[in-house]
């Protein structure tokens, strides 16, 4: 519980809080670690006799207003959640891409007659889908670590760029994949039936999922 003399520092912070987007742990860091600065800011200028109130309203002027404090804060919390949705879609491209083939394997339909033409080209899209945003999130994770180094205002750009294009690709990658497996179910009836592709199925999915979410938070964080 904050103590009555703290009110103007946590009204400070919360103020700072409400208008921060980007992942919650590194925000919280943030928040928490500029707490401590006013504080100890704070008890310097009560020990050289200043009032707890007043000494207060001097610490928080000197840290500096959410105008001034803002936009680097922010763009650190854009940072880190690019690197998030950059993590999250190499792992995710990568099992697409090293086990895409899988869930078709052993299929009792995997030996008749080939697929439509449209079929063969929409499968073939949606590897390549996922093998371009394999490369894209290793070129996201190349920009955040040089973000990290030299920040610039070119890298910011930069991290923008990276950003929409994931996204994009999620998009599409979940556009393709959905039509590609609707397909292959009007094809094969065995299909719905098939182990591999109903796990391949929920993973999809789940992976879908928590690249939506990542991609929503790099948005917010990154579109002020």
């Amino acid at each position: 519980m904050a103590r009555a003399e703290d009110v103007l520092v946590d009204e400070h912070l919360r103020d700072l809080g409400a208008r921060l987007q980007g992942p919650a742990r590194l925000k919280s860091e943030l928040l928490t670690e500029a707490r401590h600065g006013l504080l100890d800011a704070v008890e310097a200028y009560r020990e050289s006799g200043v009032p707890p109130t007043e000494a207060q309203r001097r610490a928080v002027a000197e840290f500096g207003s959410p105008a001034q404090l803002l936009p680097s804060w922010q763009a650190e919390l854009a940072v880190a959640a690019l690197r998030g949705l950059s993590l999250r879609m190499l792992a995710v491209a990568g099992v697409g891409v090293a086990a895409g083939d899988l869930t078709w394997r052993g299929a009792s339909w995997s030996g008749g007659p080939r697929p439509p033409a449209g079929y063969l080209l929409l499968s073939n899209s949606v590897d390549w889908v996922w093998m371009s945003a394999l490369l894209l999130s290793v070129a996201g994770l190349l920009v955040v670590w040089v973000s990290a180094r030299a920040p610039r205002p070119s890298l910011a750009l930069a991290q923008r760029a990276v950003g929409a294009g994931l996204t994009g690709l999620l998009a599409l990658a979940m556009l393709t994949g959905c039509a590609l497996f609707t397909w292959s179910l009007n094809l094969w009836d065995a299909a719905l039936r098939w182990p591999p592709m109903i796990i391949g199925g929920v993973l999809v999915g789940g992976g879908y999922f928590s690249l939506t979410r990542a991609a929503r938070g790099w948005f917010r964080a990154t579109v002020r």
